[in-house]
């Protein structure tokens, strides 16, 4: 076991695929010389070369597509959205070609592609550049979508990613870089669709994924924890497809829900779950679903308006007390 950064995890999975398979290759903007935005494609370049780590012109929709071309024809290239803000520009090529070209052929081609990048707010960058948008693929049948909160969870994932032939939505919380934890060494794998129990509890499951775990439910349920509140902290790590057996059963054992989110509240991946509780658990529930998500509005630059528009611990405690009516 080491400790790594959710950056170093990254691109530890990123050197092993690529060293263990020679048809994975990485592409995007600023990913070779500059070693990614965000570092996590430090060192590949030197490593495989500029066939295999391959710098991007700024055209989301265009590399995207010739990634998509390059997985039909037996490839499996990574492709790395500087954010998937930039991503909308390719939603054409990941929602109409990477998610449909199984089903369109008959089942005579496949796409196993991996898009990947950073989500959510990053710090003071206004509205453009701060939204939480896994619901819109989550949307989409023929994607997957992985958003992990952890090193060690963002290593396995990506790894399984990389070897899975479907196409994949990557989504990396642009805030957790620089988080550390332990990651197992040597071959770790996380299966997709597989939830994880962060924290067991009886009283109360809070249901989360990527940085909402770490910023804000730790915290909540440490200190629902002071309070002699036993809160069960469930991280999805993948949102489609859904663990839908984990859910449940959490929710059967507790009888109590609050599902915390970074985007926005309309049409949301929260209100799926809340659905799938009602139709599947309504006669174990023993008080309404309660969502904490980000406020139905643009995120603003001011670093105190941006505070407000997010989840909040104190948010997250305010409607675990709701649920239990007190």
């Amino acid at each position: 076991m080491s400790e790594l950064s959710y950056r170093d995890a990254l691109n530890q999975a990123l050197n092993e695929e690529m060293s263990r398979d020679a048809n994975v290759f990485l592409m995007g903007e600023e990913v070779a010389r500059y070693n990614g935005a965000y570092k996590v494609s430090q060192g590949l370049l030197d490593k495989f070369g500029s066939a295999r780590v391959v710098d991007a012109p700024i055209s989301e929709l265009g590399f995207a597509g010739l990634g998509v071309g390059a997985a039909m024809v037996g490839l499996r290239p990574v492709i790395e959205m500087m954010t998937w803000n930039f991503a909308i520009l390719a939603m054409d090529q990941i929602v109409n070609n990477a998610a449909k070209l199984r089903h369109m052929s008959g089942g005579q081609l496949r796409c196993p592609i991996v898009f990947r990048g950073p989500g959510g707010a990053g710090g003071r960058l206004s509205s453009q550049h701060s939204q939480a948008l896994e619901a819109h693929y989550v949307h989409c049948p023929g994607l997957k979508v992985v958003a992990p909160a952890t090193p060690a969870d963002a290593k396995g994932l990506l790894k399984s990613a990389i070897r899975d032939d479907n196409p994949i939505v990557f989504i990396e919380g642009e805030l957790l870089y620089g988080v550390k934890g332990d990651v197992p060494d040597g071959e770790h794998l996380v299966p997709i669709g597989k939830a994880d129990i962060k924290r067991p509890g009886d009283q109360v499951t809070i249901i989360t994924w990527s940085r909402m775990l770490l910023w804000y439910v730790n915290e909540a349920a440490q200190k629902l924890a002071d309070q002699g509140i036993s809160a069960e902290v469930l991280d999805l790590r993948t949102l489609r497809p859904l663990d839908e057996e984990a859910i449940l059963t959490s929710v059967r054992k507790t009888n109590r829900v609050v599902i915390v989110e970074e985007g926005w509240p309309l049409a949301s991946v929260g209100a799926t779950l809340t659905d799938l509780i009602q139709r599947e658990a309504f006669d174990d529930l023993d008080a309404p679903v309660q969502r904490v998500t980000g406020l139905d509005i643009n995120m603003s630059y001011a670093a105190n308006l941006e505070a407000a528009t997010q989840p909040s611990v104190e948010r997250i405690i305010a409607a675990v007390n709701q649920v239990l009516y007190r």
